[in-house]
């Protein structure tokens, strides 16, 4: 056979190479400027995107008959669900251009056109997917990036198959919380995922009462080095 020719003249290893990275060695860096204004370098480990796309895939119910359409630019930690997470279940991904990120009515012929399962998207893209009238009930609608809105989050609800409000600060791995909407239920950011603990503190850093404003921190998988 050709490939048998090709492999003994050019010596193709047939074993696997060993791994030379491990849980704790970096997966990329990602700039935010928080709220200092100053850009700063996040962290984040191997074992951080495990954890993130293994609990993803899980609540999600992530399989081989999803197809994701990816309409997030590379640059933005969000896009990382986009890319990995379908083909981590043995599903397929869908690229969109930049041109039809802008456009509602040719990203929502996109969709249907390809058989679209999925889409992750701001709730700037996703009203603008509202605004020409867009339904799938097959779609599994994943809404985070900023606030969700509750009239956006009602469309959402009536207009998919299922849809999610998510949470998380680039300090962390993509999302730290997830919520499942439903009919007339209240928008929160919802409960953390798998090997994610989130804490209401105030400013002394005790656990704040029912209805008393503090601080949310996170702990766990997902967070980033330092």
């Amino acid at each position: 056979r050709l490939d048998d020719d090709l492999g003994g003249i050019i010596g193709e290893e047939t074993s696997a190479p060993a791994a030379v990275s491990g849980p704790d060695n970096l997966a990329y860096v990602i700039y935010t400027s928080g709220s200092t204004g100053r850009p700063k370098g996040v962290m984040v480990a191997h074992t951080a995107v495990v954890n993130f796309m293994t609990a993803m895939a899980g609540e999600l119910s992530v399989s081989s008959d999803d197809v994701l359409m990816a309409v997030t630019p590379v640059s933005f930690d969000i896009a990382g669900l986009e890319l990995f997470l379908p083909l981590l279940a043995g599903g397929r991904i869908v690229l969109a251009s930049q041109a039809m990120t802008q456009d509602g009515r040719a990203l929502g012929e996109r969709l249907a056109e390809v058989g679209a399962t999925m889409l992750q998207a701001t709730p700037a893209s996703w009203r603008m997917l509202l605004e020409i009238g867009w339904r799938s009930d097959g779609v599994k609608a994943l809404c985070g990036g900023e606030a969700l809105a509750p009239d956006l989050a009602a469309w959402l609800v009536s207009s998919t198959a299922t849809a999610w409000n998510l949470y998380g600060p680039t300090e962390t791995t993509i999302w730290s919380t997830a919520r499942r909407l439903g009919a007339g239920m209240e928008v929160t950011i919802g409960r953390p995922i798998a090997n994610t603990q989130v804490h209401v503190l105030d400013r002394e850093g005790r656990p704040a009462g029912v209805g008393i404003a503090g601080e949310l921190y996170i702990g766990g998988a997902g967070l980033a080095r330092g």
